[in-house]
């Protein structure tokens, strides 16, 4: 089916001031019916929630609302979904649970990779610190941005108790064959966290169809709010004893959310699933998810929304890699096989931040920086300093790719 990007950007009143926007991979602008979800829901009558009064009922069926929509948007048992602060907070608080939880000490194995965003590390490696166990490292291949799973294989043995890996780096884009990587991990005996959080800006996430038995997003990046989401494997979250207050709910996935929930926050990330699901045709008047006819379920949308996104978003950026791989000095570090529509570049002589500050005299944000990818961009020689980083998103267009590729040569020219 065509995409209408036109249509699309309609809805994000951030654009009108012209702006061009490569720096979604730090958080996408947000649209117009997800700022109205937000701002219903806080004006409304709300409290608590609970099952006597409208007040109780609106709160109560805001949150459900939210995790039936994350649910079917991770491919997940929405009594699964758990919302938090960010997704950094959640992988902290998983990390140390299930360091206690299971046991880990001397001996005990925890994999990292050197691709990933230090939030799906540090946490990881802190755990294991905290009890003795050992922290094994999955390297990225430098020359070619990949993380081959030979690094993953190589790492892992009989007592690896949980790889943490990222579904797409957010700082060159590559996307690791996640399939392989959890079903090694699994034939060792280990869990699997998996950080989607940049890869689920730009294709269809199913953590049941990947087997991930935990996985993290970030709603921010696909134009909702700031909060973070987890979801995982039921009898794996029903095993597991969070540390939580005493007189709150011991139930999942409640014993993992401490404190009351942003209910505003949940009725925008509700709206941005179903903007998102809009997008892959069908109908669903009453907005429950299921869709008016067979094949208009939300799930199902969804996966026509992904196809149609990737083939714009992919054009997009075959588009802006032809460009700046023109232009003389400029060195592109995005150069997986398999990735998301982000680039990565640094221009010889010229500092990132200087050419951020250009660009964003034009119109044209693409900010400089590692982005907390810490470990990655030191494997890229590219130290504390990173470079200026691409990011694509469904609502770019071909004129302001072409502006961004304007403006880098015009400085480095």
């Amino acid at each position: 089916m065509p995409f209408d990007v036109d249509a699309l950007r309609a809805q994000f009143p951030a654009l009108d001031g012209g702006t061009a926007h490569f720096d979604g991979p730090g958080g996408s602008q947000t649209p117009r019916p997800v700022a109205e979800a937000i701002a219903g829901t806080m004006l409304s009558s709300i409290s608590n929630r609970g099952s006597v009064t409208a007040s109780e009922r609106r709160a109560e069926t805001v949150v459900q609302d939210a995790r039936r929509a994350m649910g079917d948007f991770l491919g997940t048992d929405p009594a699964t979904v758990i919302f938090g602060r960010s997704m950094t907070a959640l992988t902290m608080d998983m990390a140390r649970t299930l360091a206690r939880c299971r046991g880990w000490g001397a001996g005990d194995e925890v994999v990292v990779t050197s691709l990933d965003h230090d939030s799906n590390i540090r946490p990881w490696v802190l755990a294991a610190e905290a009890v003795g166990a050992r922290v094994r490292w999955a390297e990225v291949d430098p020359h070619t941005g990949e993380l081959p799973v030979e690094k993953v294989l190589d790492v892992l043995s009989e007592r690896t108790r949980l790889v943490a890996v990222t579904g797409a780096a957010n700082l060159i884009g590559t996307r690791p064959d996640l399939r392989r990587i959890i079903g090694a991990s699994h034939d060792a005996g280990a869990l699997v966290h998996v950080d989607a959080v940049h890869l689920a800006a730009h294709a269809r996430v199913d953590r049941e169809q990947l087997g991930a038995d935990l996985l993290s997003v970030s709603p921010y990046k696909f134009f909702g709010p700031h909060l973070g989401v987890m979801c995982g494997r039921a009898d794996l979250l029903e095993d597991l004893r969070p540390d939580k207050l005493v007189p709150s709910s011991d139930a999942v996935p409640e014993r993992y959310e401490l404190g009351t929930l942003p209910y505003e926050l949940l009725a925008g990330t509700t709206a941005a699933v179903d903007l998102l699901a809009g997008l892959g045709g069908g109908a669903d008047a009453d907005g429950d998810g299921d869709g008016d006819l067979p094949g208009d379920s939300r799930p199902a949308r969804l996966t026509r929304a992904f196809a149609v996104i990737e083939e714009h978003e992919d054009a997009l950026l075959a588009r802006a890699e032809a460009g700046l791989g023109a232009i003389e000095g400029l060195r592109l570090h995005s150069r997986a096989a398999h990735r998301t529509p982000t680039l990565l570049f640094t221009v010889r002589g010229t500092e990132s931040a200087a050419v951020h500050a250009h660009l964003a005299g034009l119109g044209v944000n693409a900010p400089a920086s590692h982005f907390y990818a810490w470990e990655l961009s030191q494997r890229l020689g590219l130290g504390t300093t990173g470079g200026v980083r691409i990011g694509i998103a469904p609502y770019t267009t071909e004129a302001e790719v072409d502006r961004l590729v304007a403006g880098v040569a015009e400085l480095v020219g």
